[in-house]
């Protein structure tokens, strides 16, 4: 089946392009190189979002901050006032 659809884009007798293989083979290549761009960006994508997002030190000291309010390690207005001083 594969082999039938590049056979007619690619123009051979026979198939979608002009007669003794003409200029048929530029939409072959144009299907070739779209079909390679979307593998590409399919993989791109798949590799990008898998990869956990580096967080800033201040989002850090918020969440260990977050944890030792949590574990009533330090009281609501020593939370909220190291908060503060993170922004």
């Amino acid at each position: 089946m594969a082999t039938q659809i590049i056979t007619q884009l690619l123009g051979h007798p026979g198939g979608w392009g002009p007669p003794h293989g003409g200029p048929g083979w530029i939409i072959g290549l144009f299907f070739l190189l779209l079909l390679a761009g979307l593998i590409t960006a399919v993989v791109w994508l798949a590799v990008r979002g898998s990869r956990q997002r580096d967080r800033s030190g201040a989002q850090r000291a918020k969440d260990v901050l977050a944890d030792r309010y949590a574990r009533g390690e330090i009281s609501t207005e020593e939370y909220r006032e190291r908060l503060d001083q993170l922004g």
